[in-house]
């Protein structure tokens, strides 16, 4: 005796179960809103690059044709810059050319501003690179331990470090550090990015000098350029492990302090597990987002540092465009600044959902 399923069942068993389609439809929701959000933030980035274009005291005409062009001459380049058409529509060429990667021209190399950012970036992001990460390595320990010995003397020292992070200017620490390092005890190359007999024996292919020299099998101008990056480098890393070490510091010392911790203490379980497993597990979400954001601060943040060690980057490039008033580059430049932002905050919330539950 067989038992044949009615049409309604056949359809019920082919249908997808309700669960999956609100999981879905969920997936997708927030996707979308993840989309949506980033356009609204890069929208509103647009029209902050583009409001300081026009309040700034500076006249991207004169910066064309100088102020000695006759006011035939600068009538026929402002037409033809676009600057004649009422405000919206300037903004809304602005937000097209911006689209289609064009961010003009530099007055001060005569290269498009695409072009130089693509060569000027990677300097700064292989500096900053390398910065958060001496940050994260040594700055998290640091933390750990001195909530770990709150009130010693290792947990007076690292927050006398963290102070010292946050009050001394980057200015002066590079240039201490360059009289120190390098001009008396010689231990690391000086200002640059390589010395000038390695510049240009690498083919650029991502623009970050120390891959593109293991990329090339050039052992000599990677070491070269480790050289040169290490002190600049350092630089970064000790304001950002001044704030991640405070930062860890704080969030172990409230999960040290809950009932959970004692009861593992009570329990006899090692100090260490107690430490490393049930205080420093939790706090790994508030850290992605501090990270993320030192991360930025330290792309962003750069300028005095690239200055003072003759770095290529896009903080040299922008001061160098700001002194000679080339609006092209420093609405470029604070562009990708605040693209780079969007971007590591995006990722942090990203991350944020993926490592909590709670946040899904």
């Amino acid at each position: 005796m067989s038992f044949e399923p009615t049409s309604e069942q056949t359809i019920a068993t082919r249908r997808p179960p309700q669960r999956v389609v609100r999981r879905a439809f969920k997936a997708v929701s927030t996707m979308v809103w993840f989309a949506v959000t980033i356009a609204l933030t890069f929208l509103g980035l647009l029209a902050i690059t583009f409001f300081i274009g026009r309040v700034v005291p500076i006249d991207p005409v004169l910066a064309v044709v100088g102020d000695r062009a006759t006011p035939a001459v600068y009538e026929a380049a402002r037409i033809e810059m676009g600057l004649d058409r009422p405000l919206f529509v300037q903004f809304f060429d602005y937000v097209w050319d911006v689209l289609r990667g064009d961010l003009g021209n530099s007055v001060s190399t005569g290269r498009p501003v695409v072009v130089d950012l693509a060569r000027f970036f990677p300097a700064t992001l292989e500096m900053a690179t390398i910065g958060i990460a001496l940050g994260v390595i040594v700055g998290v320990p640091m933390g750990v331990i001195a909530a770990a010995r709150q009130g010693s003397w290792i947990d007076q020292t690292i927050r006398v470090l963290g102070l010292l992070g946050y009050s001394v200017p980057a200015f002066w620490l590079g240039l201490v550090g360059l009289s120190l390092f390098y001009a008396q005890l010689q231990w690391v190359s000086g200002p640059g990015r390589v010395d000038i007999f390695f510049d240009g024996l690498v083919p650029q292919v991502t623009g970050l000098l120390l891959v593109d020299s293991l990329l090339s099998g050039d052992v000599a101008v990677f070491w070269n350029a480790l050289d040169h990056l290490i002190l600049p480098a350092s630089v970064l890393g000790f304001f950002s492990l001044a704030y991640i070490a405070r930062m860890t510091r704080s969030f172990m010392l409230d999960q040290l302090g809950q009932e959970y911790v004692t009861t593992a203490r009570v329990k006899g379980v090692p100090e260490w597990i107690v430490i490393w497993r049930h205080a420093f597990f939790p706090i790994r979400i508030q850290l992605i987002t501090v990270i993320g954001l030192s991360y930025a601060a330290l792309l962003e943040g750069s300028v005095m540092v690239e200055t003072v060690f003759s770095w290529p980057g896009i903080g040299n490039y922008l001061t160098t465009a700001l002194l000679n008033a080339d609006m092209n580059a420093v609405l470029g430049a604070t562009l990708v600044i605040g693209s780079v932002f969007i971007f590591i905050n995006k990722i942090s919330d990203v991350l944020y959902r993926v490592l909590d539950p709670r946040a899904r």
